[in-house]
């Protein structure tokens, strides 16, 4: 994820930045995702490419490339109960690790656009995942999801709101079972 060049975070901004995102993981996990919802921006995009995360989303294949609205679509249907490769839900933990971040864009601190009180911040967060997946609708098997999650996220009214999510998965280039949860 370009955007020109970062900057690095003071040690409170980094410590709010690593709560959002255990925060954001363990929603995911609990599948709540009303509440995981609500961390997101009107203008997110939710990005699971099936390789590299190179170039345009776009241009290439995707095991998922949701904006605002697939992404809401997605989220109702798991919560009708009604979505057959995930009932009953899967069982999940995800361990995040190597959290880095880094201030996006000039540093000036201009307005983002975001119409909130923050000063348009934006931050690039990467971060190791590995997802714990019990595939207790089908194999009952232990799957392990690892990845390179890369988040955009942004302050809206003071808070920070995920604007972008990006997992880049160890295995992406091999055959995958279903993905029809949040990674």
């Amino acid at each position: 994820m370009s955007g020109g060049p970062t900057q690095q975070v003071g040690e409170a901004e980094r410590r709010e930045i690593e709560a959002f995102v255990f925060h954001e993981a363990r929603l995911a996990d609990t599948s709540q995702y009303g509440e995981w919802e609500a961390l997101v921006t009107e203008d997110m995009h939710y990005w699971v490419p099936a390789g590299p995360a190179l170039g345009d989303p776009a241009a290439g294949l995707s095991y998922i490339n949701d904006n605002r609205a697939r992404l809401a679509t997605r989220i109702r249907q798991l919560q009708t109960g009604k979505r057959h490769s995930q009932t009953p839900a899967s069982p999940m933990c995800r361990a995040v690790t190597n959290v880095e971040a880094r201030r996006a864009g000039d540093g000036s601190g201009g307005d983002g656009g975001d119409g909130g009180d923050g000063g348009g911040d934006e931050y690039v967060v990467t971060a190791t995942q590995v997802v714990y997946e019990l595939a207790v609708q089908s194999t009952a098997r232990l799957q392990l999801w690892p990845g390179r999650v890369t988040y955009r996220l942004r302050r809206v009214d003071g808070m920070l709101r995920m604007a972008a999510k990006t997992v880049e998965l160890v295995t992406a280039s091999e055959p995958q079972p279903n993905l029809t949860f949040l990674l």
